[in-house]
């Protein structure tokens, strides 16, 4: 049902090719008894995701990702029903044709990234306060049961840390940033020790929804736990300060009080920690934040680190 991936029919291709993905979304649909819901290509995603009618959501892994697969469905089975943040619940997770599949109920709401500009200062405030409590209740859950989520902590730490420079560079970083990158880890590298907390590792508003309640906006679903895995909490902080505040300064401290830090803890030394987490996460790309976020005048990866983290708020 779902079409091999070949030569002539490579993945680049195919995952934006929804009439040869389609009978296999609708094999699936039939599987599950689900009827013939309304088929819709979501936006977005590293793999093909569909809204099947208003109750459905179903992401497709080609052969090669059942890994992806596993993880998504282990981790939306951790969170379920124990954390403040709304997230996907799992209906089924299975292959068909050497592909894998994670069938999982629709969130409501609209992406944060598509309000966020309507938002007011007050409406702002109170989603910072909500996911700052709802990221810290992930953390705090206990990952003891969840053995296939945790790798050595240290051993990716390391690893990433000797590619961080070629990492960088591949994907067209300057060199003028590049060569502060080693002396900044050697300063700034963070502890290997700590406690460990199942990270979402990709917080961003293109993986959060809102909708306006009776007091107001409120955050109605995280989704996109793909990319999951157990570590560092700051890990997680690093992409949550860059795609969820986006440099917003008062947004962030408010969270970050809200997820449980001390006013005291938050200064220059955090923001450098977190830019450390950030050269070390698996998807890092500076190229691609400096342009997200601009930080005109910056000549420092000291300098970026407040930009990017501000707490000024």
């Amino acid at each position: 049902m779902f079409p091999p991936i070949t030569d002539a029919a490579p993945w680049d291709s195919l995952r934006r090719d929804d009439a040869a993905l389609r009978p296999g979304v609708d094999a699936v649909c039939a599987r599950h008894r689900l009827g013939a819901p309304e088929v819709t290509r979501l936006a977005g995603g590293s793999v093909p995701v569909y809204a099947l009618g208003e109750r459905y959501a179903l992401k497709v892994f080609p052969p090669g990702e059942a890994a992806y697969a596993r993880t998504e469905a282990r981790a939306l089975a951790a969170v379920a029903g124990r954390i403040p943040l709304p997230t996907p619940a799992l209906v089924a997770a299975d292959s068909l044709d050497d592909w894998n599949y994670v069938l999982m109920s629709r969130l409501p709401g609209r992406l944060l990234s598509e309000v966020w500009t309507a938002l007011g200062a007050d409406e702002r405030d109170r989603l910072a306060d909500e996911l700052g409590a709802g990221v810290a209740a992930l953390h705090a859950l206990d990952v003891a049961p969840m053995g296939e989520l945790t790798a050595d902590w240290g051993a990716f730490l390391a690893a990433q840390r000797a590619t961080a420079v070629e990492r960088q560079r591949a994907r067209g970083l300057d060199e003028r940033w590049l060569a502060q990158i080693p002396a900044y880890l050697d300063a700034w590298m963070p502890p290997v020790e700590g406690p460990r907390a199942l990270l979402h590792t990709e917080l961003m508003r293109e993986h959060l929804l809102v909708a306006q309640g009776p007091r107001g906006w409120a955050v109605t679903g995280l989704f996109d736990f793909e990319p999951a895995m157990v570590g560092a909490p700051e890990y997680d902080l690093a992409s949550f300060g860059l795609f969820v505040a986006c440099g917003n300064g008062r947004f962030l401290r408010r969270a970050l009080r809200s997820y449980g830090y001390a006013e005291g803890a938050l200064d220059g030394v955090w923001q450098r920690r977190v830019l450390a987490y950030a050269l070390l996460h698996r998807y890092s790309n500076l190229r691609w934040y400096l342009e997200r976020l601009p930080a005109p005048g910056a000549a420092s990866l000291d300098e970026l680190a407040a930009h990017w983290w501000p707490l000024d708020g």
